[in-house]
C-alpha cells in the first residue's frame, strides 16, 4: 500500500473543500459560491459528462471568456480521469479547428462570446458532445440547466500523478500549433515552487489573465483553489474593474502581463487606488520595462518578475520583491523544485555572461507534446533538459537574464505570436513576393507584429487591406500591426532570412520617424 499522498487535481480539492467548505472560493459578477457549493457544481457536471459517454482518457476542451463553468470543466474532467483542453477564445474558425480535431475531443463546452465561431465549424469537427454556457436560444445542454437537473458524480475518479491534466496548445514554428501535456504532477509542482519562494499568497487572490493561458489557469486560479482562498474572477481585463476591485476586495495576489500593467497605470484611478493589501504583483509573458516595474515599486506594491512557458508549467525563474528592486532586468533565480542552465547547442553549461539556450529541468516539466513524439524527443533531452528555445545568460549572482527568442517569437500584449504562422497567412495574397514577420518595440503591447513584404513587380497592399485579409485566417492579436515595403528580404548565403537585420532597419526608422 502506497504512503504517499495523493496530488492530483482531484485529491487536492476534495482536501480543500473537506477544510475550507463553508469558505468563498469564486465571486464572479455579483455572485459568490463557497467551496461546498463549488464542489457540488462540479460533481453535477462531472455527472453530465458521464451520462454523456466520458470516459478516462477522453479529452473535454473549453472555449470561451473567463467564468466559473471554465474551472467547474476542468474539475469535472479530473473527477472523470479525462484531460482538460483548454482554448484560446481568440483564434479564428480553422485555427479552432485544426487544435480541436488534434486533440480529438469527445466534448466541448463553449460560450456566448465564441458561438459565432464554433457555429461556423462545427460540421468539421470530431465532437460528440457539446454543453453551452449562456447561450440561452440553443437546442444543446446548457451549463446552467445541467447543473439543475444532474445527479452528482458519487465515485470520483483519481488520477495518478503522471496522469495527463491538460493538453494546452501553443503555437510552433512551423505554424501549426503543438498540444502541451501536463501532468497532474507538474501543476502540483509548479504550485509548490511558487510556496517556496516567499510569502506571495493571501485570502483573496484575483484572476484577470485569460484562464485559457497557463499563467492565468496555473499561476492564479488554480493558486486559489490549492489554498482554499477567494478568487475574484474577471470575464475579461478591463483596468478600471481590476483596479476597483483590488482595494474593495483587499485583494493579496495578482498576476498581470506588461500590456495589463500600462493599461492599469494610465488609468484615472490608478493614483488613488489602495494598493495596501497586495502581498505580490507578478508579471511575466514578456519583460517588463524597468520605467513601469518603478511606477508600481513607488505605490509600495512588491513586484515580482517571473519566466516559464506552457511547457514547464509555466514557472523557472522569479525575481523577487526584492532582488526587482535592485536588478530589474533580471528575469530571476531559479525556482525551489527547478533547475536552471545556460547551454550551447549540444546541451553543455556555459560560462557566466556568455549566452546560449535557456534549458530547464525538473518536475514541472511537461510530459512531452501531443500525438508529436519527434518533437518531444527533440525539446527534452535524454537527462530531463527541456530546451526553451529562448536566448540569455546568467551573472555571478546567479541571476538569469532572457534577451531573445531562438525562434523569433514575438510576444504582444502577452500573446506569443509565432511569424511562421503569421508569414503563411500573409503569403497567401497575390501581390505578395516574400515575407517576413518580426516584432517592434511597442509601448502598448510591448512588441507590434510587423510585416515587412517584397511586393510583385506592380503589385502593392496598404496596412489596413493586409489587415482585412488577414482577419478570418488569424486571432487578431496576430494580425500585423505595421507593415514596411522592402525591395528583397535579406538573406545569409545559405538563403535564411536575416530577421535581426530587419528589427535593427526597422527600429531606427521607427525612432527617426518618432
Amino acid at each position: 500500500m502506497s504512503t504517499q499522498a495523493a496530488i492530483d487535481l482531484t485529491s487536492i480539492l476534495r482536501r480543500v473543500c473537506a477544510r475550507s467548505g463553508a469558505r468563498p472560493a469564486i465571486s464572479y459578477e455579483g455572485k459568490t459560491w463557497s467551496y461546498a457549493e463549488l464542489d457540488e457544481r462540479i460533481r453535477r457536471l462531472a455527472g453530465h459528462f458521464k451520462a454523456q459517454g466520458v470516459r478516462k482518457g477522453d479529452r473535454i476542451g473549453y472555449v470561451g471568456q473567463n467564468h466559473p463553468a471554465f474551472l467547474e470543466t476542468l474539475f469535472a474532467a479530473s473527477a472523470l480521469g479525462a484531460i482538460f483542453v483548454p482554448l484560446n477564445f481568440r483564434l479564428s474558425g480553422p485555427e479552432l479547428n485544426y487544435i480541436i480535431n488534434d486533440a480529438g475531443l469527445h466534448t466541448l463546452v463553449y460560450d456566448a462570446f465564441i458561438q459565432p465561431t464554433v457555429d461556423g465549424i462545427q460540421g468539421e469537427l470530431c465532437v460528440q458532445t457539446y454543453l453551452t454556457v449562456e447561450i440561452a436560444d440553443t437546442p444543446l445542454p446548457q451549463h446552467a440547466r445541467v447543473l439543475e437537473q444532474s445527479a452528482p458524480l458519487q465515485e470520483l475518479t483519481i488520477p495518478a500523478a503522471d496522469d495527463v491534466a491538460f493538453i494546452m496548445y501553443t503555437s510552433g514554428t512551423t505554424g501549426l500549433p503543438k498540444g502541451v501535456m501536463l501532468t497532474h504532477a507538474n501543476i502540483f509542482w509548479n504550485d509548490v515552487n511558487l510556496t517556496y519562494i516567499e510569502d506571495t499568497n493571501g485570502p483573496v487572490i484575483l484572476t484577470c489573465c485569460p484562464l485559457y493561458h497557463i499563467a492565468g489557469l496555473s499561476c492564479v486560479a488554480l493558486a486559489a483553489m490549492f489554498r482554499g482562498a477567494h478568487q475574484i474572477l474577471h470575464r475579461a481585463f478591463e483596468p478600471g474593474a481590476v483596479l476597483h476591485d483590488i482595494a474593495a476586495h483587499r485583494v493579496s495576489f495578482i498576476l498581470c502581463v506588461p500590456a495589463m500593467l500600462l493599461f492599469m497605470s494610465q488609468h484615472p484611478d490608478f493614483e488613488a487606488t489602495d494598493f495596501s493589501s497586495l502581498k505580490a504583483m507578478l508579471s511575466g509573458g514578456a519583460p517588463v520595462p524597468p520605467p513601469l516595474i518603478k511606477t508600481y515599486q513607488a505605490r509600495g506594491v512588491p513586484f515580482y518578475q517571473v519566466y516559464g512557458l506552457t511547457e514547464t508549467a509555466p514557472y523557472a525563474l522569479m525575481n523577487v520583491a526584492a532582488d526587482t528592486l535592485t536588478h530589474p532586468e533580471a528575469s530571476g533565480r531559479p525556482v525551489f523544485f527547478c533547475e536552471v542552465k545556460v547551454a550551447d547547442p549540444d546541451g553543455r553549461e556555459l560560462p557566466l555572461g556568455e549566452k546560449g539556450e535557456i534549458c530547464i529541468r525538473g518536475p514541472n516539466v511537461m510530459a512531452g507534446y501531443w500525438n508529436k513524439p519527434a518533437a518531444t524527443v527533440k525539446a527534452i533531452s535524454s537527462d530531463g533538459w527541456f530546451f526553451s528555445g529562448d536566448v540569455g545568460y546568467q551573472d555571478a549572482d546567479g541571476f538569469f537574464y532572457v534577451n531573445d527568442r531562438k525562434k523569433d517569437m514575438v510576444i504582444s500584449g502577452g500573446e506569443n505570436v509565432y511569424p511562421a504562422e503569421v508569414e503563411a497567412v500573409i503569403y497567401q495574397h497575390e501581390a505578395i513576393q516574400e515575407v517576413a514577420v518580426i516584432g517592434l518595440p511597442d509601448e502598448k503591447w510591448g512588441e507590434a507584429v510587423t510585416a515587412v513584404i517584397a511586393f510583385k513587380d506592380g503589385q502593392h497592399l496598404g496596412l489596413e487591406q493586409l489587415r482585412a485579409f488577414c482577419e478570418d485566417k488569424l486571432a487578431r492579436y496576430k494580425i500585423p500591426l505595421r507593415l514596411y515595403p522592402i525591395d528583397a528580404l535579406p538573406r545569409n548565403p545559405s538563403g535564411k532570412i536575416l530577421k535581426y537585420q530587419l528589427r535593427e532597419q526597422f527600429q531606427a526608422v521607427q525612432a527617426n520617424a518618432a
